[in-house]
């Protein structure tokens, strides 16, 4: 082969070799950016709806002197420490329009018990005393929509006891004694129209001496 046909036969190679280059550089990334995709994932199936039971919880009148019993919707829980559970956490939820919630805002459920006698332990955080604006009606009201909201919807929940972040306390404001579990309060719930009186029956906390 002649010198000049090997320098022919030369740059056609680098010709053709450049070409290559050239040709990967516009074809391998768009080969690479869909090979690097991941498949598109297969719309996941509804949920199905989680089962709701209707309760009564509890809220305050208009008068702000009793409280009333609101039909609602609350989930389904297994068995009756978790419906409890569900009872409660919704009891705790910000009131729905047009009620007020008896319970200060923030208050969260930390744990519940039920023992085997059907007396329920309801463990609250702190918010339940420190922000409770005082008063002995606005104490009582709290109590029970919190026990009521339990002991109404509950038949095998016969007595409720409130404990504040973990312990026994004696009361959430100075007033009505919860050193014990506590039963239902009919007489607190609208109607009757006339207002109840503080001597009906609360288990008022003892005067410090």
């Amino acid at each position: 082969m002649t010198r000049r046909a090997r320098i022919a036969t030369w740059t056609l190679g680098v010709l053709l070799l450049a070409g290559a280059i050239a040709a990967a550089f516009v074809f391998l990334p768009r080969w690479w950016a869909e090979s690097s995709q991941a498949p598109a994932e297969a719309e996941a199936p509804p949920q199905p709806a989680t089962p709701k039971i209707k309760a009564h919880l509890f809220y305050l009148s208009e008068d702000g002197l009793r409280l009333v019993a609101v039909e609602r919707e609350v989930p389904f829980g297994q068995g009756t420490l978790q419906q409890a559970r569900r009872l409660l956490e919704a009891q705790l939820e910000p009131a729905p329009k047009p009620q007020l919630s008896a319970i200060p805002d923030g208050t969260k459920l930390r744990a519940l018990y039920v023992d085997d006698q059907g007396q329920a332990f309801v463990d609250l955080s702190r918010e339940v005393t420190a922000a409770h604006p005082g008063g002995t009606m606005e104490e009582i009201l709290t109590v029970y929509s919190i026990v009521n909201a339990i002991t109404e919807n509950l038949p095998a929940v016969r007595a409720v006891q409130i404990l504040v972040d973990g312990r026994e306390v004696d009361t959430l404001a100075g007033h009505v004694d919860v050193r014990r579990p506590l039963t239902r309060g009919s007489s607190w719930v609208q109607p009757p129209v006339e207002p109840p009186q503080v001597a009906s029956g609360v288990p008022l906390a003892p005067e410090k001496q």
